[in-house]
């Protein structure tokens, strides 16, 4: 029996990096899987629930949300680069969306009596400055919204939950090589790395009894002390 055999999900950002690895980890596990990427514009509300509401349509139930879209981010967009309409963005489509979603397919979930699951994306830096304001604010908004839908919908039987990548080359982010020296498992993870850690909490056999977690897949890089030691 596969783990996610029955299931039916909604996946964003599903069209490179993480978002298709998650996709395609919980298809290989036996679920179906509606792939949402650039096609759907999440800066807008009334996009974000047309495709919550879509999902539902199309799959008959959604038993499943994973969340990773995001907007690529650049180095340069710092506390002082930023412009307003970038920070805007980022929130929308990171936090606004997953918000959105998530209202909706959980009152989907309750009103079928689905004992359903939702997983954001977030990052390490959720809780670590990247120097990219808008980003990592975003990422911190996520695991708390992540808190309030656990405590909120565990009592329907729905667990939410997040994963909290470090550096995951593609998709928004170019890792400098000389960036492995600070991982202390000496390599940079994928997008599979991710998704495996994804689908366990995802499944009734190894998280049944998990939500409200944010389960951080770095390799060992948040635990760097970034103030080098003396030489």
């Amino acid at each position: 029996m596969k783990l996610l055999e029955g299931d039916t999900a909604l996946v964003t950002g599903a069209g490179n990096g993480i978002g298709k690895g998650m996709a395609d980890a919980i298809e290989a596990e036996g679920a179906r899987v509606m792939r949402a990427d650039v096609e759907f514009d999440l800066t807008k509300k009334e996009n974000a629930e047309r495709l919550a509401e879509e999902a539902i349509k199309r799959l008959g139930k959604v038993s499943i949300f994973v969340h990773c879209a995001s907007p690529r981010r650049q180095e340069s967009q710092t506390v002082l680069g930023a412009t307003f309409e970038q920070w805007r963005e980022m929130l929308a489509v990171n936090l606004d969306a997953a918000f959105c979603i998530s209202q909706i397919i959980s009152k989907h979930m309750i009103d079928r009596q689905i004992k359903g699951r939702i997983l954001l994306v977030t990052s390490l830096h959720a809780e670590s400055p990247r120097n990219l304001p808008h980003y990592s604010a975003a990422k911190a908004g996520e695991t708390m919204l992540v808190k309030e839908l656990a405590r909120a919908l565990g009592p329907h039987g729905i667990r939410v939950n997040a994963v909290a990548p470090g550096a995951i080359p593609g998709g928004g982010f170019n890792a400098p090589p000389a960036m492995v020296e600070k991982i202390p498992l000496r390599r940079f993870g994928t997008p599979a790395d991710v998704a495996a850690i994804g689908v366990a909490i995802l499944s009734e056999r190894f998280g049944a009894y998990v939500t409200g977690a944010s389960v951080v897949v770095d390799g060992g890089m948040g635990l760097h002390n970034w103030i080098d030691p003396p030489k």
